[in-house]
Formats: C-alpha cells, structure tokens, sequence
C-alpha cells in the first residue's frame, strides 16, 4: 500500500475514488460524494476556538438580559418624550385655530364695516410708535 500525503484529498463517488483508487478505501454507502482528507484531526475539536463554559453561558445571558432591560428603558423615554412633543403640537395647534378663528371674526366685522375695538387698539398703538420713532429720528 503507498503511503498518503498530508493534505490529499479523496472523492468518493458512484464509479469509485478518484483519486487512490484502494479498496479499503471505499465507504459503504458509494451513492453520495464525499470529500475525506487525509489530514489528521486532534480527537474532541469539532470547532475552532475555545469551549465556552457554563460560566460564561450564565454571564452571557445575564448581560443580554442587562441588555435589554436597557433598551426597554430606552424606548420607554423616547415614547415618552414622543408624547410630550405630541402634547405641545397639539396646544399650539389649538391655539392657532382660536387666532384664526378670531382673524375670520374680524374679517366678517369689518366686511359689514364695523372696526372691531382690537384693531382699533393695534391701529392705537401704531400710531404712537410711529410718532416716538418720527421724533427719535428728528432729534438725531
């Protein structure tokens, strides 16, 4: 029998190996194609890296644990600044349909010619700020 290199690999196949051809090293199920090397393994080492232990599982888990019970606090706070900022549109959108439901009664007063007392006020008090301005700008 000739002796393997390290690192050959054989294909089984339905006809037979490929490569070294031997008859002990057929399997016994020739139907499926395997790739068998000839590279010795250590025994137990099915993975690279070390095994993780039970203590390390444990450790693990309490820290995905830790982990999400802080991205439930997370998204608890966001949600709840979501609100607020909901709460505070929401007013100012209020506010804004009471000023422009305040405009439209004026407009409708002041189609049927009637000043109403607030623009008169507003008129007011442009006025006088007109004229402060007027002798802020004579006594320069």
């Amino acid at each position: 029998m000739s002796s393997l290199q390290e690192g050959t690999t054989f294909i089984f196949t339905e006809a037979g190996v490929m490569k070294g051809d031997s008859p002990n090293m057929r399997r016994k199920d020739e139907n499926k194609v395997k790739r068998v090397s000839s590279k010795a393994k250590k025994p137990g080492t099915g993975r690279r890296g070390r095994k993780p232990s039970k203590i390390d599982q444990k450790a693990k888990l309490e820290r995905s644990r830790q982990s999400a019970r802080e991205c439930r606090a997370r998204k608890k706070l966001r949600y709840q600044n979501l609100e607020k900022m909901v709460g505070q549109r929401e007013r100012e959108i209020s506010k804004l349909r009471e000023e422009l439901e305040t405009y439209k009664k004026w407009c409708q007063l002041i189609d049927e010619g009637i000043l109403p007392p607030e623009i008169k006020n507003i008129l007011r008090l442009a006025a006088a700020t007109g004229r402060a301005r007027k002798q802020a700008s004579v006594n320069l």
